[in-house]
């Protein structure tokens, strides 16, 4: 990286948009693939608690550490930090979220990271798995993970223990291969339907029944807006030993 390179900042106002978590990960991750240093205020001014809370921070760092950089500002409620990346190195990395934040997020803010790193990276994430506002991790290994493999992304997640709010103590492990480009992958028709398959489960102090009630409304209104469909369907409880605390989830 060049002096002039280094020294030119990128210079991002965290409240536009919606002014949440979201424009931080998608800033910081940028910063670390194109090696441009980074500062970003008014960091989540569009919610209730500004600033960064728990999940934001450990995502930031853990981005920081993949990318060898130099992270100034990153402390709770902090409303505005920067980042000076280096080289993505490959490797093993921890990104804990402490409390019931997001495993999605953390792995949204340093997959893309990942993907052109020096080497093969393996993330242990911890947190939540179903948290609100986020996405389950069911969608990442069932949904996002298979289209990002048609664009030449060969990373696999393993879901070791779900763990739910407020606790967390989920637990996943993201395992990634570095790619030299991406695939350009053309989609403008969405085909013919062949089947949808539905994943309902619970755990902790839920009734059984709640994951076959979710599974039902999910195929009734499946069906009501497609049509005549082949569904399949799997409805279960998590094993004690596989989540911490109780909440559900459906894919």
């Amino acid at each position: 990286m060049d002096g002039d390179r280094k020294e030119k900042f990128y210079d991002i106002d965290g409240s536009i948009l919606e002014g949440g978590g979201q424009i931080l990960r998608i800033s910081v991750a940028l910063s670390a693939l194109t090696g441009r240093p980074l500062r970003i205020h008014k960091i989540r001014a569009g919610r209730k608690a500004p600033g960064l809370s728990n999940q934001h921070m450990q995502g930031i760092e853990l981005v920081s550490r993949l990318c060898s950089g130099k992270l100034e500002g990153c402390a709770l409620r902090s409303e505005e930090l920067s980042l000076v990346p280096g080289t993505i190195m490959g490797g093993e990395y921890i990104g804990d979220s402490i409390t019931a934040g997001s495993v999605s997020l953390l792995a949204q803010v340093a997959l893309p990271c990942a993907l052109f790193a020096d080497g093969p990276t393996t993330f242990h994430l911890r947190g939540g798995t179903n948290a609100d506002f986020a996405p389950p991790i069911d969608y990442l290994q069932k949904v996002l993970l298979p289209l990002l493999k048609r664009f030449g992304v060969h990373a696999e997640l393993s879901i070791m223990r779900r763990g739910y709010y407020p606790k967390g103590g989920g637990e996943v492990v993201l395992k990634v291969t570095p790619v030299k480009h991406l695939t350009p992958l053309e989609l403008v028709e969405r085909g013919d339907i062949a089947g949808v398959h539905i994943y309902s489960y619970v755990a902790g102090q839920l009734p059984n029944r709640m994951s076959e009630e979710m599974a039902k409304w999910a195929e009734d209104e499946i069906t009501k807006e497609l049509g005549p469909v082949k569904v399949s369907k799997v409805v279960k409880r998590e094993p004690e030993a596989a989540a911490v605390g109780t909440g559900s989830g459906i894919l």
